[in-house]
């Protein structure tokens, strides 16, 4: 199952149109309530702007979207800026532009381009983050086996499109690896063949897991 990306971080990209000037942001939020609060703060920050339009989309599969046009003509700003983030796949973001206006009339369409260029050129500055669903494998290795058990494990993470949890050191070192549910059997096939089958991969719950891209 493919599952809608997300960003890693705030980002702010300004843009000029005929003297108006467009701030767009993008900021990674896990429900509506912080959407509006990240709103609120961009309001705030910039009072002296005509407008801070927004568009949002929240949930695991972008189950909750709501745009605003906040003075705009209607259908001009907030709709454009969501139909460009529903287009690039993205989650757990609101994205505001806010529109400092230079006096020169952009008409429905210019707004609509702009306002919607505005939210495509932040989110090609973005940092994005892939949610994969991932099957959590652990195994204990003896100390003086872990490093180059380790290594070999970021080798086949890497090829593998599998991520490495931090090691942790006790009695003995548990590596934890978190793979695609249908490489499960490959992972616990390669474990047993670093470890000369001396190591057995036990699997864990499956979750969503944000991967860099």
């Amino acid at each position: 199952m493919t599952l809608p990306a997300t960003i890693a971080s705030p980002v702010e990209v300004r843009t000029e149109i005929k003297r108006s000037v467009f701030l767009a942001s993008l900021t990674p939020v896990s429900s509506v309530g912080a959407a509006d609060a990240v709103v609120a703060s961009i309001r705030k920050a910039h009072w002296d702007a005509r407008h801070h339009c927004a568009a949002l989309i929240v949930g695991p599969l972008g189950e909750r979207q709501r745009s605003s046009d906040d003075g705009e003509p209607a259908g001009t700003a907030g709709v454009p800026m969501l139909e460009v983030l529903r287009h690039r796949e993205v989650t757990d973001v609101v994205a505001v532009v806010t529109r400092w206006f230079g006096g020169v009339k952009l008409g429905a369409g210019g707004l609509v381009r702009a306002y919607g260029s505005a939210v495509a050129a932040a989110l090609d500055e973005a940092q994005w983050v892939d949610r994969v669903p991932l099957t959590a494998l652990s195994l204990d290795v003896p100390h003086a086996d872990a490093g180059r058990v380790l290594a070999s494990l970021h080798t086949w993470a890497d090829a593998h499109g599998a991520v490495l949890d931090e090691p942790r050191y006790g009695a003995v070192a548990t590596l934890g690896l978190r793979v695609a549910p249908e490489a499960v059997d490959a992972a616990r096939a390669e474990v047993a063949a670093i470890t000369a089958g001396a190591v057995e991969a036990a699997v864990g719950e499956t979750a969503i897991v944000d991967r860099p891209r």
